[in-house]
């Protein structure tokens, strides 16, 4: 291995540890008694010091020596940490970090020496502050010396009256914990480490530490995404292949298509596992940024965080990074009160701060909670007014809702006073303008009294994603389907009568709430190939889009359909156009351009005409009513009852015409988008057992019988057809109202829209289904017997 490669291996395996310690710090403070963690942290330290000392880094070895020492008078029990310890050692992490950016960079650790740092680690180890010595629970069993080479796989233990390194002075034993293996990358550096130290070593199997080191590998960034490039360019050539694949008759051409299709399918899944990272390796940072925070702002702050391991893409990762920092530090600065205010009004007075993750509806949710004052709409007010941000007439027509929103603008500040956390009036405009450029939204709801929470919606990942592709004026244009809410087809005289007109903009009625309608083709500032408004069919096709929590119909002279998309970032020259968000190449090789709902939705002003309406015509639903909604699909079910299913859970709406089902053993299927789609009969599934048997032997649906209405679902990676009777409505509503359920595959009934709905259970259908479908077989089978 080249000098090259053991730095890079170095500042890999170094920055790592550093995040850890500052949790492992920041733990240790609430725990400082905690023998475990505090060798944890001094091996890390004594790694740091020896793999540098190694490689030639002496300024950043002395400052990790001081730190090593006062480290070894905690973990032998001579002092207890405390917040003033426990601030300079997070000083010293902070300055090997910047050295390591230093050696990053230039490969040097820098010009700095920290002097006044390393006086100030060495007098926090004086005996002034010594205290009497703290007893281990448990004696742990001596260990006999070891030959140093052997010893020098493993990093130095760190149990009561372990042997201090060579250049700090005490009584040596040989007691020690069990230890954690070097990694392999370090294994050279550390041999020299351990050969130039004047104790006796711990040994652990060799075993261990060859099943870790081979379980994983390291790749560069750099080679994943070019990867993932070539997989994009895979995914255009499959929908070239399948787009031919339809006007071909040939068996042989058609299943290696669809193998292809499901290779290249896996493959993406693969290669996107592989860029996906924990949201954790972010909030890991957290406790230390509340703690430093809540130092400065002389508040007491525990924080929460729950879904620590959800995915995202590296990408979306590095993306969220800072705009997140900047909401913790708001919510701890702005948020939570001072203690004795906090007492003065009843709560505790330690502030909680909760970081919560979760996957829904293909997108990653993300909450910031406090427990502090809330925000105050009134000062909110005062100052949006004063800033000329809004005027004194706008202002007495928003809700409580669009006042809160008012801090996302740009330079809007409520703060008293600057400090080094807030008040200059940058931040919150920030934090929405680079979620936004992800393609995610944020939002905020606040209780005065009890606290706010900031929620963040993100896409898992921007490289490829499921889009609608509609036509307009000849063109094809591509909708991310994060942004799709429903589609709407008004034929005939509806499409006439339904166009209503409100100050001058068109608008629908969509379920008696007034739709902004937007027009692709005169956004786009190009000319309709269709007669008039309605089209030369008399149709009306109305994308329903969401942007900012605000919906809109965008009009279009088609809808194709949805399929996966390659997204190819604009050229310098079209990045400030809003309408756009990126390119595409589609199944025939022809560029299609991907639309920006949330621009599209600023240029047309559709936020600005909804949020100015008139408070008449504005919900009257609070912001926590709206916050506690969900999208449910209602159908029409088995006897006479109705059912839903989250809308989150439906991949499409589809409608087979009979003669598309097919027989395969007892199972009805189709062929549907290049694969063999199993159609699940729900009124079957809810049969008593014999006359479901029998329903699961029987024949094909009755020709004249008209087309079957399917709810598309994907389950675990696999597609199934939810046959139902009849589609009802699709709905948002809170379904506070339960109770339990009474018959196979419902989770519990609800009241959805003020009437009783029975809620599926979407995997015990699927495990039925399946059962069924192979007892159906085995007794047809018996029977031909």
């Amino acid at each position: 291995m080249s000098d090259a490669e053991i730095v890079k291996d170095f500042l890999v395996e170094s920055y790592e540890n550093l995040d850890r310690l500052d949790r492992d710090l920041v733990e240790l403070e609430k725990k400082p008694q905690d023998h475990e963690a505090l060798a944890g942290v001094f091996r890390t330290i004594h790694t740091i010091k020896g793999t540098c000392g190694f490689l030639g880094f002496g300024k950043l070895e002395k400052v990790a020596h001081v730190g090593e020492n006062l480290l070894s008078r905690l973990r032998d029990g001579h002092l207890v940490l405390n917040p003033e310890i426990t601030t300079a050692l997070l000083g010293m992490v902070d300055a090997v970090r910047q050295m390591l950016k230093e050696i990053e960079t230039t490969g040097a650790d820098g010009e700095i020496d920290y002097a006044q740092l390393r006086e100030e680690l060495t007098r926090l180890q004086e005996p002034g502050v010594e205290i009497q010595k703290v007893k281990p629970a448990t004696k742990k069993p001596e260990k006999a010396d070891v030959p140093p080479v052997v010893a020098a796989t493993v990093e130095q233990t760190a149990g009561n009256g372990e042997v201090q390194s060579g250049t700090q002075s005490g009584t040596k034993n040989h007691r020690s914990e069990p230890v954690r293996p070097v990694p392999r990358s370090t294994e050279s550096s550390a041999v020299r480490a351990a050969e130039e130290s004047d104790g006796p070593k711990n040994v652990q199997a060799a075993g261990g530490q060859a099943s870790a080191s081979e379980s994983t590998v390291r790749v560069q960034v750099g080679l994943l995404d070019k990867v993932m490039t070539l997989v994009g360019e895979l995914v255009l050539a499959r929908n070239q292949v399948l787009q031919y694949t339809g006007r071909v008759q040939d068996a042989g051409f058609l299943a290696a298509s669809q193998r292809l299709n499901l290779i290249t399918t896996e493959l993406q899944e693969g290669i996107m596992k592989t860029r996906m990272q924990p949201i954790g390796n972010i909030w890991g940072q957290f406790p230390r940024t509340v703690r430093d925070v809540a130092l400065g702002c002389g508040k007491k702050v525990k924080i929460e965080m729950e879904g620590k391991e959800t995915e995202l893409d590296k990408t979306i990762i590095e993306a969220i990074k800072d705009p997140l920092t900047h909401l913790v530090r708001n919510s701890v600065d702005h948020g939570i009160e001072l203690p004795e205010d906090r007492v003065k009004n009843g709560k505790d007075a330690t502030g909680r701060l909760v970081l919560r993750a979760f996957h829904e509806g293909g997108q990653v949710n993300i909450e910031i909670s406090d427990d502090g004052g809330g925000l105050n709409a009134d000062r909110i007010r005062k100052k949006a007014v004063e800033r000329a941000v809004v005027s004194a007439e706008q202002v007495a027509r928003m809700s409580e809702q669009e006042i809160f929103n008012l801090i996302f603008l740009p330079g809007f500040s409520t703060a008293e006073k600057i400090t080094n956390v807030s008040g200059r009036g940058v931040g919150m405009d920030v934090v929405k303008t680079n979620v936004e450029r992800i393609g995610g939204s944020v939002g905020v709801q606040s209780t005065a009294g009890q606290g706010t929470t900031v929620r963040v919606k993100i896409p898992l990942t921007l490289a490829i994603v499921p889009a609608l592709v509609v036509t307009c004026a000849g063109e094809r244009y591509a909708i991310p389907q994060l942004s799709l809410v429903e589609l709407v087809r008004l034929e005939g005289e509806k499409s006439s009568r339904s166009v209503e007109w409100v100050h001058g903009a068109p608008v629908y009625r969509l379920r008696g709430r007034l739709l902004p309608l937007l027009y692709l083709d005169r956004e786009l500032g190009v000319a309709a190939q269709s007669n008039g408004e309605t089209g030369e069919t008399g149709a009306v096709n109305i994308v329903v889009l969401q942007a900012d929590e605000r919906q809109f119909g965008l009009v279009v002279d088609q809808i194709s359909d949805t399929e996966e998309i390659v997204v190819k970032p604009l050229r310098k020259q079209l990045k400030g156009i809003k309408t756009f968000a990126g390119s595409t190449i589609m199944g025939d090789g022809k560029v299609a351009l991907i639309l920006d709902v949330l621009g599209l939705a600023q240029r047309a002003s559709v936020v600005n005409q909804s949020r100015e309406r008139p408070a008449a015509e504005k919900t009257t639903e609070s912001a926590h009513e709206v916050a506690e909604k969900q999208t449910f699909l209602l159908f029409a079910g088995p006897g006479d009852s109705r059912m839903a299913i989250p809308l989150s859970t439906l991949a499409r709406l589809e409608e087979f015409p009979v003669a598309q089902v097919e027989m395969s053993g007892s199972q009805w299927v189709t062929q549907y988008r290049g694969q063999i789609l199993p159609l699940i009969r729900l009124g079957v599934l809810m049969e008593e057992r014999r006359a479901r048997l029998r329903a699961l032997q029987g024949s094909l649906p009755a020709t004249d019988s008209g087309p079957i209405q399917v709810l598309v679902l994907n389950h675990e990676g696999r597609s199934y057809g939810l046959v139902v009777e009849q589609i009802l409505d699709i709905v948002q509503d809170r379904a506070e109202v339960k109770s339990a359920a009474t018959r196979e595959s419902v989770l519990y009934s609800v009241v959805i829209a003020e009437r009783v709905t029975e809620l599926l259970d979407i995997a015990s259908i699927v495990r039925r289904a399946d059962l069924n479908t192979s007892t159906a077989n085995a007794v047809r089978a018996g029977g031909a017997n």
